[in-house]
């Protein structure tokens, strides 16, 4: 029951369960209990309070700063949801919300942003978003700008500046920090863009460009920990500095670091 719930969009599958435990959905008419198996000619009703419930439901957008983890506390280092306050609401956010503090019931990152990484993490009340942008079947795209040295494969590669026929090898302590794209091979960016593997599975195909010499371009529809430090280490680069920008259609902008704004009731994943 719950499972199909989600599947129409009407909400997450834990919103589901509580309200089906309150009476507050119907199968065919009938008030449905727990447990109930539904076929899709089934159909669901849901009452009003469901509904008045999840119109007070808001979803936050955070430019995270680094040093703060995505969700709950860990290592001494403080969640993201404790820079939710009126102070740090962007004074440029002109949505009709206020803040009040039962808005932080149940209010839970839907993906994952490392504790060095910095830009758009996604805070919500609402199931229905939680699973567009981390559920099972979710293809959300996620953009990220991607800030590299190049650390070699120990091959002897073309330093740009140097005349032609001039070859020198990069190794790991004198890595390539400025203009690593004239010196990474096109070979390793299409290793990037498909042809990697992680955690013992061939990772989705990704789109990945240079933005300038120093910094590249990601745009990935999986989210594995850690996934693009760790794609980038299968091919000789290190990250110096990752952001994300986008999910979906909605853009980190403005938005300064550690403050954060309603998504505008307009606005779509």
């Amino acid at each position: 029951m719950n499972k199909r719930m989600a599947e129409l969009g009407m909400c997450s599958r834990r919103e589901a369960d509580d309200w089906i435990a309150r009476g507050w959905v119907k199968v065919n008419g009938q008030v449905a209990p727990m447990g109930l198996q539904v076929k899709p000619t089934d159909r669901i009703e849901i009452d009003k309070k469901a509904e008045g419930q999840q119109a007070t439901q808001v979803t936050i957008l955070l430019n995270k700063p680094m040093g703060f983890v995505s969700g709950q506390a860990e290592d001494g280092h403080e969640p993201a949801v404790t820079l939710f306050t009126p102070q740090n609401r962007w004074r440029d956010d002109n949505t009709r919300f206020f803040f009040h503090p039962s808005q932080l019931r149940g209010l839970a990152p839907a993906g994952r942003l490392d504790i060095d990484s910095i830009g758009l993490l996604v805070l919500t009340q609402d199931g229905r978003v939680a699973r567009q942008l981390i559920g099972e079947d979710s293809t959300m795209e996620k953009e990220y700008l991607v800030r590299v040295s190049y650390l070699g494969t120990g091959e002897p590669e073309r330093s740009a500046d140097e005349r032609p026929g001039a070859l020198r090898t990069i190794h790991e302590d004198d890595p390539v920090t400025t203009n690593v794209q004239a010196v990474f091979p096109p070979a390793m960016l299409a290793r990037l863009r498909h042809g990697l593997r992680l955690d013992d599975q061939a990772l989705k195909p990704a789109k990945v460009e240079w933005q300038n010499p120093e910094q590249l371009r990601f745009v990935l529809v999986e989210g594995k920990k850690r996934q693009i430090r760790r794609m980038c280490e299968l091919v000789g680069l290190k990250v110096v500095g990752l952001k994300r920008v986008r999910i979906g259609r909605v853009m980190l902008g403005n938005l300064p670091v550690g403050q954060w704004r309603y998504l505008a009731p307009h606005e779509r994943f």
